[in-house]
């Protein structure tokens, strides 16, 4: 990791120490201020902001610890602290109460640049861990491609074959689906198998970020750059140091966020809110969206710019409905996974759960797959026969299938000039929330649907012109 662009405050009473290590630093391109007393260095905490303190134990007028021990460096800064031969236990010390590393003396200045660089990479992935959802295991960050996602299989080998090529910064990478058919599965897929499988991943849901907040947990913030801001914090841009950075739901930011990331993206290079110096970054950019963003852009709620940035390489999922024979070896291999959750063996589904997995419509894709086998495990008395979407298809009894043929009056005619099969489901789905009063799952019933077919058709109806899923 580059130290250029950074600022270090250096703790150190000897004078000729103190020359040589900042003019080492400052020719690395750190900005270093000086100070050789605990309140020289309580003033300077007090007015700048550092990204790194180098402090010596020992000084004229006390330890360097009480500046761990009351917090006056603030949590974001990170602190390596110098030592003599025998001072090894004060340094331990150090380390308990918050400092990253520390160096006996004498020691090498190349040296020291390494451990500055290192304790920096390190803090970013710590704060990277603490964004993260609980990490799943390697089972279930497997993703199923089948015969119906070859293409996008190829797509993806190609996209790294190139990144191995890259020298430098990786391309940023959109993903394209809609809800539930494994996009952060996918994102996490294409970065273990990547150049930077060895950095961080930082996963962030941008539809779940305050939009007051989202700028400071992007790109982070400098103290007293709001009112809740009393001490410096990186951001997640810079947590993704060396690795990479995936935006879910990217849609969902706001215009000024979405042109900072732009410049974020096109400089490689981020400024922290209330701050005044451009930090360099190094992550790769995986951003996905369930939504159209061009036609995002012609609504006037997603920029141009920035989707013509993202818009490299581009690797659309289908739905699941568009998967065709798919199916059935992707439940399989679902069963596998989730089954091992549950200490089950592996089992068979059964010529009547196949039936009932193909002949579902999946609005919810892949995540509702996975719950009604997991539903199913737990139910069923784990005979994966999948009786809870028998409603609708096989299912239906005697007397429902009667109603079905006799409903429509025998003198309708399909016009000539043709008939909407959808339009025509979505007004009875809107006759039976009406007879309902509103009740979803009565509808259902009467339909013989399930309830999450009566919300995605609902949802689907509610949809702008020209926005689709």
């Amino acid at each position: 990791m580059k130290l250029s662009g950074a600022t270090l405050l250096l703790l150190e009473d000897e004078p000729l120490l103190r020359r040589r290590i900042a003019a080492h630093l400052e020719k690395l391109g750190v900005e270093v201020t000086s100070a050789t007393t605990l309140a020289e260095a309580r003033e300077a905490l007090k007015n700048l902001s550092f990204d790194f303190a180098l402090l010596d134990v020992n000084l004229p007028d006390g330890r360097s610890l009480g500046l761990l021990a009351d917090k006056a460096i603030p949590a974001s800064v990170v602190t390596v602290v110098m030592t003599a031969e025998g001072g090894v236990t004060g340094a331990v010390e150090a380390m308990r109460r918050g400092a990253a590393d520390y160096l006996v003396k004498p020691f090498d200045l190349d040296e020291l640049a390494v451990r500055l660089a290192r304790a920096r990479r390190d803090r970013g992935a710590r704060r990277g861990e603490q964004h993260k959802q609980e990490a799943e295991s390697a089972n279930e960050e497997a993703f199923f491609f089948g015969s119906a996602l070859a293409g996008v299989a190829t797509q993806l080998e190609k996209i790294l074959a190139a990144d191995r090529r890259v020298q430098g910064g990786l391309p940023p990478v959109l993903i394209e689906g809609e809800t539930g058919t494994g996009k952060t599965t996918l994102a996490r897929w294409l970065h273990r198998r990547g150049p930077r499988a060895e950095g961080p991943l930082v996963e962030v849901n941008c539809s779940a970020l305050p939009e007051n907040l989202a700028e400071s947990e992007l790109f982070g913030h400098e103290r007293g750059a709001f009112t809740d801001a009393k001490e410096a914090r990186i951001g997640l841009l810079e947590a993704a140091e060396g690795g990479t950075l995936f935006l879910d739901e990217l849609p969902s930011l706001s215009p000024g966020v979405q042109a900072k990331l732009l410049t974020a993206i096109e400089d490689r290079s981020i400024r922290r809110v209330g701050g005044n110096r451009s930090l360099a970054i190094d992550a790769r950019i995986i951003a996905a969206t369930n939504v159209d963003l061009r036609a995002q852009v012609s609504a006037g709620r997603f920029r141009e710019d920035l989707l013509h940035r993202l818009d490299l390489f581009r690797v659309r999922i289908p739905p699941l409905r568009e998967r065709g024979e798919d199916i059935v070896p992707l439940a399989e291999a679902l069963v596998a996974r989730i089954g091992r959750n549950y200490g089950l063996p592996p089992r068979p589904i059964p010529p009547v759960g196949q039936k009932r997995l193909r002949a579902h419509r999946w609005p919810g894709n892949v995540r509702e797959l996975a719950h009604e086998i997991e539903r199913s495990l737990v139910f069923d008395d784990d005979q994966l026969t999948f009786s809870s979407l028998a409603v609708g298809h096989e299912g239906v009894g005697a007397d429902a299938s009667a109603a079905a043929a006799t409903w429509v009056s025998p003198e309708f005619q399909i016009p000539e000039s043709g008939f909407s099969i959808e339009a025509a489901i979505d007004a009875l789905i809107r006759r039976a929330l009406a007879q309902t009063d509103g009740n979803v799952s009565a509808a259902a019933r009467l339909l013989g649907v399930t309830r999450d077919y009566v919300r995605y058709r609902l949802k689907e109806s509610e949809k702008q012109p020209g926005e689709t899923a």
